[in-house]
C-alpha cells in the first residue's frame, strides 16, 4: 500500500467513533500494536527531542525501504507514534520525503492534543522525514 492508501485507511477507521474519549482508546490500542524499538537503540541519539514524554524511534534500511520501530514511556504517545510508523514504515525514503500528513489534521488529532504534545506529534513527523532524508542521501 502507498502511504497514502494508508493514510486514508486510518482516516476511515478514525471516522468511525462517534467521540474523542474512544479514538484515545484506540490509540491506546494502536501503541500496543507498536513494532518495539530493541532496548539497544533507547539511547538519547534515538530520543526525540520536543516531545514532552521520552519517544525512541529508530530506522534501519531493509530492500530500500524503511522499517521503523520506536517506543515511548506514556501510552497516549505511543499511540501517536504508532500511526505515523503505520503511515511512513516498509516505504521507500523519498516518498516518506514527499508525503502529506494532512491526515492527522483529517483525523482531528493535533486540535485535541495538549500543546505540550501535538508540539511532541510535529517533532515525531520532523524526525521519521529526517531519517528519510538521511537515508535517501545513502541511496543516492
Amino acid at each position: 500500500m502507498t502511504i497514502a492508501e494508508i493514510q486514508e485507511e486510518i482516516v476511515d477507521e478514525f471516522s468511525m467513533f462517534d467521540d474523542w474519549m474512544q479514538r484515545y482508546e484506540y490509540m491506546i490500542e494502536l501503541g500496543k500494536s507498536l513494532p518495539l524499538i530493541d532496548e539497544s537503540y533507547k539511547t538519547e541519539d534515538n530520543i526525540i527531542k520536543g516531545c514532552q514524554s521520552k519517544v525512541w524511534v529508530h530506522a534501519e534500511l531493509e530492500d530500500d525501504k524503511l522499517v521503523f520501530t520506536a517506543d515511548s514511556d506514556a501510552i497516549i504517545t505511543k499511540g501517536i507514534i504508532a500511526i505515523l510508523i503505520r503511515a511512513f514504515s516498509n516505504q521507500k525514503p523519498q516518498e516518506i520525503i514527499d508525503a502529506n500528513t494532512d491526515f492527522i489534521d483529517e483525523i482531528g488529532l493535533k486540535e485535541h492534543l495538549s500543546p505540550t504534545r501535538a508540539n511532541g506529534l510535529v517533532s515525531m513527523i520532523k524526525q521519521l522525514k529526517l531519517y528519510a532524508v538521511a537515508y535517501q542521501t545513502q541511496l543516492n
